[in-house]
């Protein structure tokens, strides 16, 4: 075999890759950018971007408009268009380009959804059926249907949340929403996604079709494997619930994915799943109420201290349950001295009312961290480690 050949078919195997590996058009996108050595996007027949791998944000706008430097290739199968390929710059191999154009067409014809167009009906769809307003099982049914989601046989749900750490340029949560939507459309055809009008508006309620668990894990996987990557600028954190078998659960399991993600931020853990909650799961038929109430009257206290002097009661609370109630292993993972937690403690008793030294009040102050992450109430991290209050 000579080099100009070997060199071909080392091209071939790497774009194919991906496909056979079941990684769909994000990963042929990243080995096309790759082989190619240019950005490159596909879309679908009707112009939406599918995946975009190798491009700034500034080139992908480019890559969407068709911009002046993009050129475009039909995707066709027999004599259907289904989308294009796009790359921004000069590709010379023409062997690759051939072989990248048969694979996406493929592919993005396995990804395509008619009903994806209409995001205003899909949107409307998710939020009714993860928010309870829909209470017949043949209307939650039918309603999932009307934008191509088929869960009659059942179906999960997970949620995606982002946080910008630093000044984002343009709308960055509505990139969390389109990254989403794109890996879904290569990993789980038939899923439906909506952003949460809840919150700040960067939670991403996803419904999978699907009476498996594994293949919803898969699906979690794939939105792990994407994300981070293409918004990596952006803190994500991913949970999924159990299965829901009939169509009136998927209330439950959207409390049980919300409970999740706020579990997994709070504790940086992700992807989290319901089950992998331990004694949150306790709470989740607690009221709202209830939660706030538990929060109030214990952990609320410190949290405004915290917020007005700059000091680290409630980490302090976290850390010492987190060691078993032992002051030098606080004292360690805090990085300051013993006698400054001991100082801390009697600090806490003082605000909150709960000694935290006795049994009674480790409960009390543990069940009102719980509360507070069960409702997504940020704990005030970060403040001066040294400052001893």
């Amino acid at each position: 075999m000579s080099p100009a050949t070997a060199g071909k078919a080392t091209s071939a195997n790497r774009l194919a890759s991906p496909v056979l590996a079941g990684r769909g058009l994000p990963g042929l996108a990243r080995a096309a950018a790759d082989v190619l050595g240019v950005p490159v996007a596909f879309l679908d027949r009707s112009g939406i971007v599918l995946a975009v791998a190798g491009a700034t944000q500034s080139q992908e706008g480019k890559l969407t408009a068709r911009a002046k430097g993009v050129t475009a290739i039909d995707l066709v199968l027999g004599d259907d268009p289904v989308g294009e390929v796009r790359y921004l710059g000069e590709a010379a191999d023409q062997d690759s380009l051939d072989i990248l154009a048969a694979l996406a067409a493929l592919e993005v014809e396995r990804a395509r959804s008619a009903e994806w167009g209409n995001e205003g009906a899909v949107s409307d769809a998710v939020r009714a059926i993860l928010d309870g307003t829909l209470v017949d099982p043949e209307e939650i049914v039918t309603r999932a249907e009307e934008v191509g989601c088929d869960i009659s046989r059942g179906g999960g749900v997970i949620m995606v949340r982002a946080h910008a750490g630093s000044a984002q340029d343009g709308d960055w949560r509505a990139r969390v929403l389109d990254m989403t939507v794109r890996t879904l459309r290569a990993a789980a055809p038939g899923s439906i996604a909506a952003m949460s009008e809840i919150d700040d508006g960067s939670i991403v309620g996803i419904i999978v079709p699907t009476p498996e668990e594994e293949r919803l894990v898969k699906v979690e996987g794939a939105l792990e494997r994407e994300l981070p990557r293409s918004l990596g600028s952006l803190h994500v954190t991913i949970s999924r619930s159990r299965i829901a078998t009939i169509p009136v659960e998927f209330e439950r399991a959207a409390r049980e994915a919300h409970l999740a993600l706020n579990v997994g931020e709070a504790e940086g853990r992700s992807p989290i799943a319901f089950e992998e909650t331990g004694a949150y799961r306790l709470l989740l038929g607690t009221s709202d109420e209830e939660l706030h109430s538990f929060y109030s009257e214990t952990v609320e206290p410190l949290v405004a201290y915290d917020e007005q002097y700059q000091t680290d009661l409630v980490a302090t609370v976290e850390a010492y349950l987190d060691s078993d109630a032992n002051v030098p292993a606080t004292a360690k993972q805090m990085f300051t001295h013993r006698h400054t937690i001991r100082y801390r403690l009697e600090r806490i008793r003082d605000l909150s009312g709960h000694d935290a030294t006795a049994t009674e009040g480790r409960e009390r102050l543990g069940l009102g961290i719980k509360a507070m992450r069960v409702l997504g109430i940020a704990s005030p991290r970060g403040r001066s480690r040294d400052h001893k209050t």
